[in-house]
């Protein structure tokens, strides 16, 4: 395998691939985020087939790159690095510096716009850097990185999209294989989940999967409408497998949409809310028939494991995160002009009208076209 060539008109100032043996991506946000970022490596990996790619991420997020075949190791970034005393804190932080010292890198690709990844780029000194041009920063973000990589000005662009721009910038042009995402749930988070579904008679029946909840309450639809909806997919001969995450907040959302489905004479869901680890996770969504849910990270990995998926939409943009590379429906009001407005709820009350208003009707016409649309 060769490296990939720039198309032409080259840029003026391509890096030297045949020199690079050492890279770090550093991706410092929330677990989608990070998931999204899963093609610059597969982009790397095939432009540069020697290199040795390391990641930098948040310790909690590490789930979704670990296993990631063109990885070599993920690195993480303690979130409660901030709450330790200061000794403490100085300590994993020099721990790390050094970590990274050593890995001796060439190139770094440094995907938002955290300060961390320019200090990293002047204190680790790689021959090359790549950082997103930020115009409201001053001469000291510029000046820590030898590229820095621009964003549209007149257009949304998917963050996928935006991602490999990273690359695009110093050269590197992916191609459609390179552009899909990718998550690799393990064997033993696979054999769980395997188990899981024999016991409860699903071992060789399509599912659906539901996830209600995202860790924005106002990215939510109602507990209600989704009651609604499961139990319409139950009569229609579909079990439905919830999950949420450990949170109390997302607990008692599911135990708001089981109570709902009693209500209306409709058995509870399966579920096993706060019962999955991230790859557990992945590899349910991996077994399901369909993914129901809203803009969320599990949204994001249903993608990844190319699971057809319907999310539901309001306050967030879908042109910038939607459903990446799968059969796909998005559902969103098309009576509010003001979406995506990127606002935690309508006038910041952390309820979004956009969203709650969305009828089972219209959610259920998303479901039953994509169902028939990908009929196995």
């Amino acid at each position: 395998m060769t490296p990939m060539t720039p198309m032409t008109p080259m840029i003026p100032d391509p890096i030297a691939l045949q020199h690079i043996r050492r890279v770090l991506v550093i991706k410092l946000r929330h677990h989608g985020d990070v998931l999204l970022a899963s093609p610059v490596f597969s982009a790397l990996a095939r432009a540069l087939p020697e290199a040795q790619v390391d990641a930098l991420v948040y310790e909690d997020t590490r789930e979704m790159l670990s296993l990631h075949p063109a990885i070599h190791r993920v690195l993480g970034v303690g979130r409660n690095w901030k709450r330790l005393g200061l000794g403490a804190r100085l300590r994993e932080e020099w721990r790390l510096l050094e970590t990274l010292r050593a890995g001796r890198y060439e190139l770094i690709v440094h995907l938002t716009e955290h300060w961390r990844g320019a200090w990293l780029c002047r204190l680790l000194q790689p021959r090359w850097s790549v950082g997103p041009a930020m115009s409201q920063r001053g001469k000291r973000w510029k000046k820590s990185f030898s590229h820095r990589y621009d964003h549209p000005r007149n257009a949304l662009r998917h963050v996928v999209e935006a991602n490999l721009d990273a690359l695009r910038r110093i050269g590197i042009q992916p191609g459609p294989a390179e552009r899909s995402l990718s998550l690799v749930a393990g064997e033993a988070a696979t054999q769980r989940i395997a188990d899981w579904l024999s016991q409860e008679g699903l071992a060789d029946r399509d599912f659906i999967h539901v996830h209600p909840a995202s860790r924005w309450f106002f990215k939510c639809w109602s507990a209600a409408g989704m009651a609604a909806l499961i139990a319409r997919l139950q009569a229609g001969g579909w079990p439905v497998v919830m999950t949420a995450a450990p949170d109390p907040a997302e607990l008692a959302l599911v135990e708001a949409i089981q109570a709902a489905l009693r209500q209306q004479g409709a058995k509870p869901s399966h579920t096993l809310a706060g019962q999955l680890s991230l790859k557990e996770l992945a590899a349910l969504t991996a077994r399901a028939r369909l993914f129901v849910g809203v803009d969320s990270a599990p949204m994001h990995m249903a993608a990844a494991m190319g699971t057809p998926v319907v999310a539901l939409f309001g306050p967030s943009g879908d042109r910038q995160w939607g459903p990446w590379g799968v059969p796909m429906r998005v559902v969103s009001s098309t009576r509010h002009p003001c979406r995506p407005c990127g606002i935690d709820g309508c006038g910041g009350g952390k309820v979004s009208d956009c969203l709650i208003s969305l009828g089972v009707d219209q959610v259920w016409q998303a479901v039953a076209e994509l169902l028939a649309e990908t009929r196995r």
